[in-house]
């Protein structure tokens, strides 16, 4: 296993105009291919070939949702059992600190991801999860519990990220959407998981520590997986290891594929020096428009309001009479289903298509939700509008402004900077994501439910508009010819 970062044994090849010059200016096209292997003539490589990859690394993005939710019902009883029953603070210190170590864990992603490769940072974000979650588990002071729970979060941090990028350079052009999917499909799956986990907790004594124990397995799983799976040959080309990017073309592609794929990485990459770039140098220069255009798209996401709803709606659904586990799944459900349905159309309608209409539809569901916050004037019919508000909202989210920015960012992000500015894009997500869920019960209650709600379904209406004047549709395209129309030689 190689580990240590920036070794010289790995410099890169000075001139790579060399590796498959002649099909430089004959662009790999890549059709959805029937065949198994390589298929012949015209048709591009099969989905299938890559399909095990894509799987092994979206077991993060299971993890990531199982984490988010594992501590919602057994809460009540992790607090009974460890002593701070009462205590909101530390209840609410054992919910959130994750968000630190995954704040942690994402600034360090890209920098990871590019120093040991994809497949060894995967395994890196394995180990806290695995530790943090047997630490959880074993126990018996709240101090144990929240250092495990932010261990946890590290992993949470640093995997996400690089599962964006890894699906992004292993899919072919024509399913690189629907892989792309997997990652909320797996973070629905892995929260539900999670929410059925625990539903004994009342029940069984201690049965919160099981829940814990459960969650190291598909960690242990996706460590030993990447043991067996391709490594990013976009990384590979980058580090100069020519030979061995053309061994994971043929893994992921066919043997018939590998030349043309490697074409394009030499035609995409021509003139560009190699050298590893630094975090400031996405904030200028001809890479400055696809860094702002990430950023700003990760943090109209948080802002729209979607994690006050996820993480206070349980409220709204008490208030008539809904029990919180019904509620949960309800969410559940409506979140899974528009995943799915978003991974049906994502490379149908597109990646611009998607993303602009459903932050329409959350500005719709909001504006539900602000009318059915008054209720003085409408009665019970108030509670329909606030549930099924809430429930629109999730599944328009599901739909586009949820998968999307993961998938859509690798892609328009060239090879040479992808890791750090998709580390740079999470780490603005998280701090958004904290300060929303910090001042929104504040601002609740300041500013009354109408008009805040009234605000998020505004910058759902702004984030539409973004989309349609900033975002460029990245479709059936492959990564060269997308960095190639975004990133014009200056």
């Amino acid at each position: 296993m190689r580990w240590k970062l920036n070794s010289s044994v790995y410099k890169r090849v000075p001139s790579r105009e060399t590796a498959m010059e002649p099909d430089v200016e004959t662009p790999m096209r890549m059709t959805d291919g029937g065949g198994g292997g390589g298929g012949g003539g015209g048709a591009g490589p099969s989905w299938r070939m890559s399909l095990p990859h894509v799987c092994v690394a979206t077991l993060t993005s299971f993890l990531f949702g199982y984490h988010s939710g594992v501590v919602n019902e057994p809460l009540e009883s992790i607090s009974a059992d460890l002593g701070f029953s009462g205590n909101t603070l530390a209840e609410g210190l054992v919910v959130s600190i994750c968000l630190g170590g995954a704040f942690v864990g994402c600034l360090f992603s890209g920098s990871i991801a590019d120093g040991i490769g994809r497949r060894r940072a995967f395994q890196l974000s394995a180990l806290p999860m695995i530790i943090g979650a047997a630490i959880s588990a074993l126990t018996n002071s709240l101090e144990g519990m929240l250092f495990g729970r932010f261990l946890v979060g590290t992993g949470m941090g640093l995997g996400p990220p690089v599962a964006s990028l890894y699906i992004t350079e292993v899919s072919p052009p024509t399913v690189r959407g629907t892989y792309g999917s997997f990652v909320q499909i797996a973070t629905c799956l892995g929260i539900i998981v999670s929410l059925l986990i625990g539903t004994p907790v009342k029940d069984i004594d201690r049965w919160w520590r099981v829940c814990f124990w459960v969650a190291t397995i598909p960690a242990t799983l996706q460590a030993l997986g990447m043991e067996f799976c391709a490594e990013s040959p976009q990384w590979l080309y980058k580090c100069g290891r020519i030979s061995e990017a053309e061994m994971q073309f043929e893994k992921l592609l066919g043997p018939l594929h590998v030349k043309s794929a490697m074409a394009e990485l030499s035609r995409s990459e021509r003139g560009d020096d190699g050298e590893s770039v630094k975090y400031s140098e996405l904030f200028y220069g001809r890479h400055f428009n696809v860094v702002f255009i990430g950023t700003t798209l990760f943090a109209l996401q948080q802002l729209s309001g979607i994690n006050s709803v996820f993480y206070f709606s349980s409220t709204v659904f008490r208030s008539v009479g809904v029990p919180s586990n019904l509620a949960n799944i309800c969410m559940g459900i409506s979140n899974l289903s528009g995943s799915i349905v978003a991974m049906l159309l994502m490379d149908k309608l597109g990646r611009k298509v998607l993303l602009s209409g459903s932050f329409l539809g959350m500005a719709f569901a909001m504006g539900l939700q602000a009318v059915g916050a008054n209720r003085q004037s409408l009665g019970s019919t108030s509670v329909y509008l606030s549930v099924g508000g809430i429930l629109l909202f999730v599944l328009s989210f599901s739909l586009g402004a949820g998968p999307v920015p993961g998938l859509l960012l690798p892609e328009i992000f060239p090879n040479k900077i992808r890791a750090k500015a998709m580390a740079l894009c999470m780490s603005v997500h998280w701090i958004v994501n904290f300060f929303v869920s910090l001042l929104f019960l504040r601002l609740l209650e300041q500013l009354g439910p109408q008009l805040l709600y009234t605000i998020f379904s505004s910058v759902c209406v702004v984030a539409s508009i973004f989309v349609r004047r900033h975002v460029v549709e990245t479709k059936g395209k492959t990564l060269q010819e997308i960095e190639v129309s975004l990133l014009q030689p200056q």
